[in-house]
């Protein structure tokens, strides 16, 4: 792709949050060489979710812009235990878990990166091969003071709970692996800032041009409030089947939807900015959630699989014949979640938990149009419902912690 610096500084600063410092990058850009754009992460856990691929969205721009996108592994970090926005130390993961987990990123990632134009690493490479006089090394070029700048370790020590020596060197690591890739970009979320700029820090004390940080924001679950986490049940796994994709997106709400197709879009902003108008004027935004929700489907699985999913929606939906009107409540639920029955009679749909349970053991409880067969179901925060007892009562619950 061949782009202005103009052009490219717009695609780039796209739902981003910081570009730290932004002239610098444009400078680098006018050098007009590949950059080398690095992400990492941990391989913390096995599947990726919506949330990540903010980031890896933002690393494909760069590579349609002639970039070299590095995605780094943090194979040797993950080790440590990022304890980034934690109150409490971090358990490290095992090796074992380590190398199971980074086999399936690599398999996940490249339904976004471009693969011949992906370099994989992994952190352990260059760690492994350091010397404890070479960590001692490292560990010399950072204060204690500069540490506690840092909001969480900050509010855990004047809490007075416990700091790990450990969890010092991992913010000092993650910036080391900018050295040693000799990164000029390296992207993250906005709870990395502090992390990025150490890695600016240290290249500099490497004599090394300092990298470029660019931060995006933490993307909000499908409750619009708490942070996409697999643990709150608020998320969309780039994994999970076509049709529990589409329908999780569609109950995202008409506000929320904008921001989604922001950072998870790749219509171009022109576009969006189009539809955003289009339903200001009148239009339904039910039509431009379709569309975002099976751009998602066939991005992770295929075209098919995304028209089919539309077709499975719209037909549990006409089974049902679910009021398209529905007025929205909104809940708070316990972290252990709202059990059904207790939900079905607080919105109105039965007289009494009693009535609830007898509803589900006669198949006359739905969710989202699949009936329920599990009476002591308990519903998680971070998630809309379309509830329906019997035929003709719905209701439609937005569910908060």
């Amino acid at each position: 792709m061949s782009a202005t610096v103009n052009e490219s500084m717009e695609l780039i600063k796209r739902g981003a949050a910081e570009v730290i410092p932004e002239e610098a990058l444009a400078k680098r850009l006018a050098e007009g060489r590949p950059l080398r754009v690095k992400a990492g992460f941990d391989p913390t856990a096995p599947d990726l979710h919506l949330g990540h691929t903010v980031l890896l969205n933002k690393m494909k721009q760069f590579q349609e812009l002639g970039h070299e996108a590095m995605f780094l592994i943090g194979d040797f970090t993950g080790m440590i235990g990022d304890p980034t926005g934690k109150n409490v130390t971090r358990k490290p993961l095992s090796r074992d878990e380590v190398i199971e987990n980074a086999k399936s990123y690599e398999e996940q990632i490249f339904k976004i990166l471009h693969p011949e134009k992906t370099l994989v690493m992994f952190n352990s490479s260059w760690m492994n091969a350091m010397s404890p006089s070479d960590l001692i090394s490292l560990a010399a070029k950072h204060t204690v003071a500069r540490m506690l700048e840092r909001e969480d370790f900050n509010n855990r020590y004047k809490g007075g709970q416990p700091i790990a020596i450990h969890e010092f060197l991992y913010p000092l690591i993650q910036g080391y692996d900018s050295v040693a890739m000799k990164a000029d970009v390296e992207l993250g979320g906005t709870d990395q800032k502090f992390n990025l700029l150490v890695g600016r820090q240290l290249q500099e004390q490497y004599g090394q041009i300092p990298q470029v940080v660019l931060t995006m924001p933490i993307l909000e679950g499908l409750d619009g409030v708490q942070k996409m986490s697999k643990s709150l049940g608020n998320y969309v796994g780039i994994a999970e089947p076509a049709d529990e994709m589409f329908g999780k997106l569609m109950s995202v709400s008409d506000g929320l939807m904008w921001r989604y197709m922001e950072l998870l879009s790749f219509e171009p902003m022109v576009e969006i900015s189009k539809w955003r108008q289009a339903c200001d004027d009148g239009a339904n935004p039910r039509d431009y959630k379709v569309r975002f929700a099976q751009e998602m489907v066939a991005r992770f699985h295929d075209g098919g699989a995304a028209a089919r999913a539309l077709e499975n929606f719209e037909a549990r939906f006409k089974q049902g014949q679910i009021p398209e009107d529905l007025v929205e409540r909104e809940l708070k639920a316990p972290t252990e979640g709202y059990p059904l029955s207790n939900l079905l009679k607080d919105v109105g749909l039965t007289t009494s938990t009693s009535e609830s349970n007898r509803m589900v053991q006669q198949g006359g409880v739905k969710i989202d149009g699949e009936k329920v067969e599990e009476q002591r179901l308990a519903l998680k925060p971070g998630c809309i419902h379309v509830l329906q007892v019997g035929k003709r009562k719905f209701a439609k619950v937005k569910l908060i912690a």
